[in-house]
């Protein structure tokens, strides 16, 4: 009889090792591999025999060919539908993952209330929960008295039995991946392999039968989505639900969708009765602004489609460390580095000696180099003690050589600046935009903004001579 193969498969990252070893060369994490088996073993348990049958011929077809545009399945929520693309696609799988206790069973519970009260048949299935509390946490979103199909079950089996018996699904919701478990493979639930072949045996489900599969997914202490990369690649679509506990505010991001754009930005606000859509993001991430202190500008950005508006606060205090602090809260760290030593060795402006702390307000996480010029003029705002206008947003990505080029969709920018009541920007040189009713004023190197926030200009610290007490 032949030797039964296996492997060694990390926990955190998926990656496959041919030996038990304490850390993994994957994601670097101790003690992570676990012993599974190999994938021909588990096809063979399966299926009675080995892989090893003749293929049948496939008919192939042309590019050219026509084909229907994809229907859309709208569920009434505006901000969830924008992030899919215009709405589920039928067949579909989507991954959806966030913090705990971040409302990602709110969500989705409210999502299929919606497409329920809509006519479509909807099946909730939880593994983490009892469906008494799902009931009770229906009845304190409004959300009981709509016809949606609840089980509690994390047999891939069952489930899959029990969804052929009755009527075809438009949705089914599977909270969550990590706690179902499969009879074809001989790992404990939440393994990678259990996730990888659950996940599988489900997305079939939606190909073959035209439902809508949504799986909700664990997030691990870095924020990154738990289990094997591989089944970020099976889906259709990965959505992001994250947010600063501190704040109402919750942010859906499409990090992948192949029916519809990525990097698209849904707002909701957690209220008593659940989550709400806010519709103008801007106008709430600006809604407690002070204008009269120093260290704060706004960024007129770009989340997907949309832009939206946020401010960037900067304090620059004197250090007494040998290492002076740098703090940041939703912005790149390398990012805000790299402009610090711009702003030294194009400016003169040498902040080494201080203190920086940087912050994103409302718990928005930037991703742009288009904020750059906005963080440059909150630093230089702070560091000189001169508030900046209330009336001015900033955008535009700083070069090493000190220049400020021109980023994409500057028109869009500044009419949303416009519409928020904003009468001016400093903006990148030849942006080839129209400023949408608000004064646009261009900067071409970062020695300008410095010149034009502090006119009496700053002194070099890198010449300034010793003080007679050193």
């Amino acid at each position: 009889m032949a030797k039964r193969q296996s492997h060694f498969v990390c926990q955190e990252c998926g990656a496959v090792h041919s030996r038990w070893q304490g850390k993994c060369e994957g994601c670097g994490s101790w003690n992570t591999l676990v012993e599974e088996a190999s994938a021909e073993d588990i096809m063979t348990k399966a299926t009675g025999k080995a892989s090893r049958t003749k293929g049948k011929r496939l008919s192939l077809s042309r590019l050219d060919e026509p084909i229907d545009e994809a229907p859309r399945i709208l569920s009434g929520i505006g901000e969830f539908d924008r992030v899919t693309g215009g709405g589920l696609v039928p067949g579909s799988a989507v991954l959806i993952g966030g913090d705990p206790g971040i409302g990602k069973s709110t969500l989705l519970l409210q999502t299929a209330a919606a497409l329920s009260r809509a006519g479509h048949h909807v099946v909730y299935v939880t593994g983490e929960e009892a469906t008494a509390q799902v009931q009770l946490r229906a009845r304190r979103l409004g959300a009981d008295t709509a016809p949606v199909s609840l089980a509690a079950e994390t047999s891939v089996e069952t489930i899959l039995e029990t969804l052929a018996a009755g009527p075809a699904p438009a949705l089914v919701v599977i909270d969550s991946i990590q706690t179902l478990h499969t009879s074809i493979a001989e790992a404990a639930p939440g393994t990678v392999t259990q996730v990888r072949a659950s996940a599988q045996a489900l997305i079939r489900y939606a190909k073959l039968s035209g439902a809508v599969v949504i799986l909700v997914g664990h997030v691990t202490k870095d924020g990154q989505l738990a289990g094997p990369r591989v089944v970020e690649h099976m889906v259709d679509a990965v959505l992001t639900f994250d947010g600063d506990p501190s704040h109402a505010f919750r942010l859906l991001r499409g990090v992948k969708n192949r029916f519809g754009p990525t990097d698209e930005l849904g707002v909701f606000e957690m209220t008593g009765g659940g989550l709400a859509e806010v519709v103008n993001p801007s106008e709430l991430f600006l809604g407690e602004r002070d204008v009269s202190s120093p260290g704060a500008a706004v960024f007129a950005g770009m989340e997907g489609t949309r832009p939206l508006l946020v401010e960037v606060q900067a304090l620059v205090a004197p250090s007494r460390l040998g290492t002076p602090r740098r703090a940041v809260i939703g912005w790149d760290s390398a990012r805000l580095s790299m402009v610090l030593a711009v702003l030294e060795a194009r400016c003169g402006l040498v902040l080494s000696s201080h203190d920086i702390y940087l912050a994103v307000a409302g718990g928005m996480r930037i991703a742009e180099p288009a904020a750059d010029l906005a963080v440059a003029a909150a630093l230089i705002s702070s560091r000189a003690g001169v508030a900046l206008p209330g009336d001015l947003v900033y955008f535009g990505e700083i070069s090493l050589s000190g220049r400020v080029r021109a980023v994409p969709h500057s028109t869009g920018r500044l009419k949303e600046a416009a519409k928020l009541g904003f009468t001016g920007a400093i903006v990148p040189p030849q942006a080839g935009a129209e400023g949408g009713g608000a004064r646009v004023s261009e900067v071409a190197l970062l020695a300008d903004l410095v010149h034009r926030i502090a006119p009496n200009g700053f002194t070099d610290e890198r010449s300034k001579p010793p003080s007679g007490d050193d």
